[in-house]
């Protein structure tokens, strides 16, 4: 097996993990998770076990029928890996004087550089994740060009959002439609309906801060 085909493997292994627990969290039997989806349950057993790597059109069924994005479905895959060593580097043989590999050593900060950061698909455009596992909170930079209005979202978490280019009109369902320019923000609690597009000048740009659920300690 080569470094690549190893690599795909592990992030195919951690998405899986990362939709089951989506699922399961969500109280669905794959075969409820597979009428939502309008996907096959075969293909979802073989995926969530890490046997099948979903296209791009199904990943965003899947994250749709989880009320989710796709985005949040690979930043959870990360958070899984970095909880779990056998997903991220497999089978973990702990040896004397090595209890965990020096990459799992704790650390006060963390930098993402400049292009780097995973980015997918999010909302009607894409985004890109500016941390990494464990963070108390998901910041992350979004780019949209759409013009229209897509469907609304609605999550479990606070967030907030800052416009750093362009214009854009928020939509919060009852709560009306307000215009937002650069430097223009708006905070909004879990739950809330909301959607936005381009105030019609073209590509936007907004800093997304998603607040983030502590998993419970055993």
């Amino acid at each position: 097996m080569t470094p690549v085909t190893e690599a795909l493997d592990t992030q195919t292994r951690q998405l899986g993990a990362a939709i089951r627990a989506a699922r399961l969290s969500k109280a669905l039997t794959l075969v409820e998770l597979a009428r939502l989806a309008q996907l096959s349950h075969p293909f979802l057993s073989q995926l969530e076990r890490g046997h099948a790597r979903p296209s791009m059109a199904s990943l965003e069924r899947i994250a749709r029928a989880l009320e989710t994005s796709q985005l949040d479905l690979l930043a959870g895959a990360a958070d899984l890996a970095a909880d779990d060593p056998e997903l991220l580097w497999g089978p973990v043989t702990v040896t004397a004087g090595a209890l965990v590999p020096p990459a799992r050593l704790p650390r006060r900060a963390e930098f993402v550089r400049r292009g780097e950061g995973t980015i997918g698909p999010y909302a009607e455009g894409s985004a890109r994740l500016l941390v990494g596992a464990r963070a108390r909170f998901q910041p992350m930079e979004f780019t949209g060009a759409n013009v229209v209005f897509g469907d609304f979202y609605h999550h479990a978490e606070d967030e907030f959002v800052t416009v750093v280019e362009g214009r854009v009109v928020v939509d919060l369902s009852g709560d009306g439609e307000f215009v937002l320019g650069c430097g223009d923000s708006v905070y909004f609690e879990g739950g809330t309906l909301h959607r936005w597009r381009s105030a019609g000048e073209g590509t936007y740009r907004l800093l997304i801060v998603k607040q983030r659920f502590q998993k419970e300690q055993p």
